[in-house]
C-alpha cells in the first residue's frame, strides 16, 4: 500500500469535487446569461458552454487522477466499499455526460448533469475512505468487469433521468391551472424535493461532522441458539447524529448535548435487524427534517415553487430533442447494464458462492432495475410512449436505480452488505 499514491489520490478526488461545483456554476451563468444577455444569445452560450464543459472536463481528468492513483496505491480496484463504488458511479456519470455531449452538443444538459454529480460525489464522502482489504469474494477478475459495465449503464440512466427532467421542467406549464396542469406541477414539485431532501442528508452530516457530535451506546443482542441457549452479545453503536432513534435495547454510554437531548427520542423496532438498523433509520430522519428545512428556507426565499423557478429557462428548448436523447442515453446504458448488473454479476456469483442466482435482496433488485427498463423501452417502441409519459419513466427508473445502489446496502440485509461498512 503506498500512502503517498493514497494522498495524492484524496487530494485530487478533492479537486475533481471543487471543478464540478464551478462547471456547474458556469453551466448556469452559461444559460441564465443566454436568457438576459442583450448581445447574440447563441454566441453567448456557445462561449459560455465551451468554457463550462473544458472546467467540467478537468475535474474529470482529476476524477480518473484519483480512481488509477487509488488502484495503484491500494493495490486493488477501488470498487469494493460505498465511498469507492459511489465515487467510481460519478464518474461513470461524467464519462457519459462526455460522451452525450460529443453527440449532441447542448450546454442545458451539463447544468443537470453536474448538479447530480455533485451531490454524488459529496454523498461518497460520508464513508470511511481508507483503503480496505478485500473479502475473499471480491478477489476475482470478474469484480472488475461486473462492477464498472453494470455503473457505466447506470450512469447512461443518470444522463437520462437529467434529461428527462429537463424535459418535464419544459412541458409542464406553471402559469396553467386545469386539474392535470397542477398535478404536473406537484409531481415535478415531488422529484425537487427529493432532490434537496438528499442535499439535506449531506447538510445534516456535514454539520454534525464538523462540529464533532458523537454519541454512544451500548447495545446488548440476545440470540437463542438451537439447543435452547441464550447468548447475549454487547456491541457499542457510535452514532454522528443526534439519537432520534436509538438503538433497539440499547443505554446510553456517551452522548453530546444537542437541544437538551441526552437520549434517544424514540427506540428503534425490535423488527429492524439490519446491519447498523437504528442508525441508518435515525439517518434518513435527520436526511428528512434537514431537507424540508432546506426546501423551506429556498421557498421562503423564491416565493414559488423549484420548479416554477427553473421552468423560464428552458424556454427556447426543443423538447423534442430532449425526448430524443433521454431515450437514446437509455437505450445505451440497457446493453450495458444488462451484461453488468446480470449476466457478469452472475458469473461472479457462481464462482464465489458457487450458483448463479440466490435471491439476494441486491439481485433481486438488479433484476426490478432491469425489468423496469425492460419494460420503458418495450412501451416507447411497440406502446409510442413519447415526450411527457416516457420522460416520466425515465426519473422513476433512476429513482429506482438510486434505491437499488443505496437502499439494498444500507437498509437491507444480503451478501452485499460488506459494501456499506
Amino acid at each position: 500500500m503506498n500512502s503517498s499514491l493514497l494522498t495524492f489520490s484524496s487530494d485530487a478526488y478533492l479537486v475533481a469535487f471543487f471543478l464540478y461545483c464551478l462547471g456547474f456554476i458556469s453551466y448556469g451563468i452559461t444559460i441564465a446569461g443566454a436568457r438576459y444577455t442583450k448581445r447574440d444569445p447563441k454566441a453567448y452560450m456557445k462561449r459560455w458552454g465551451r468554457i463550462s464543459y473544458v472546467i467540467s472536463l478537468l475535474g474529470f481528468v482529476s476524477h480518473v487522477a484519483f480512481f488509477f492513483t487509488r488502484w495503484i496505491g491500494g493495490g486493488h480496484i477501488p470498487t469494493s466499499n460505498m465511498y469507492e463504488f459511489i465515487s467510481f458511479l460519478a464518474m461513470m456519470i461524467m464519462l457519459a455526460f462526455v460522451v452525450v455531449h460529443a453527440i449532441y452538443r447542448k450546454a442545458v444538459i451539463g447544468l443537470f448533469t453536474l448538479p447530480l454529480i455533485v451531490i454524488i460525489v459529496a454523498y461518497s464522502m460520508v464513508f470511511p475512505q481508507e483503503v480496505q482489504p478485500l473479502i475473499p469474494a471480491l478477489q476475482s477478475y470478474w469484480l472488475k468487469i461486473h462492477v464498472t459495465t453494470a455503473a457505466l449503464g447506470e450512469a447512461f440512466f443518470a444522463v437520462g433521468f437529467a434529461t428527462a427532467l429537463l424535459q418535464l421542467l419544459r412541458v409542464v406549464d406553471f402559469r396553467e391551472k386545469s386539474p392535470r396542469a397542477r398535478r404536473s406541477q406537484r409531481w415535478v414539485e415531488i422529484v425537487m424535493i427529493v432532490g434537496v431532501i438528499m442535499i439535506g442528508y449531506l447538510v445534516s452530516v456535514f454539520g454534525f461532522r464538523a462540529a464533532g457530535y458523537e454519541a454512544v451506546f451500548v447495545q446488548e443482542n440476545v440470540t437463542i441458539t438451537d439447543a435452547g441457549v441464550d447468548n447475549t452479545e454487547t456491541d457499542e453503536v457510535v452514532y454522528s447524529l443526534p439519537p432520534i432513534f436509538k438503538p433497539f435495547n440499547s443505554q446510553v454510554q456517551e452522548i453530546d448535548s444537542f437541544i437538551g437531548l441526552k437520549d434517544g427520542v424514540f427506540e428503534t423496532p425490535h423488527w429492524m435487524k439490519g446491519v447498523d438498523a437504528a442508525r441508518k433509520l435515525n439517518t434518513i430522519i435527520w436526511s428528512i427534517i434537514a431537507g424540508l428545512v432546506v426546501y423551506a428556507i429556498i421557498r421562503l426565499i423564491l416565493r414559488k415553487p423549484i420548479g416554477a423557478v427553473l421552468h423560464p429557462f428552458t424556454r427556447g428548448i426543443d423538447p423534442d430533442d430532449l425526448d430524443e436523447i433521454s431515450y437514446r442515453t437509455i437505450a445505451i446504458g440497457y446493453p450495458l447494464f444488462t451484461l453488468g448488473a446480470l449476466v457478469f454479476a452472475m458469473i461472479w456469483a457462481y464462482e464465489a458462492w458457487s450458483r448463479f442466482w440466490g435471491w439476494d435482496p441486491k439481485e433481486v433488485w438488479a433484476l426490478i432495475t432491469w425489468l423496469y427498463y425492460t419494460a420503458y423501452l418495450h412501451l416507447r417502441l411497440s406502446r409510442g410512449w413519447h415526450g411527457e409519459k416516457s420522460a416520466w419513466l425515465a426519473v422513476i427508473g433512476f429513482i429506482v436505480v438510486m434505491f437499488t445502489l443505496v437502499g439494498v446496502n444500507l437498509v437491507l440485509v444480503g451478501l452485499h452488505s460488506y459494501a456499506g461498512v
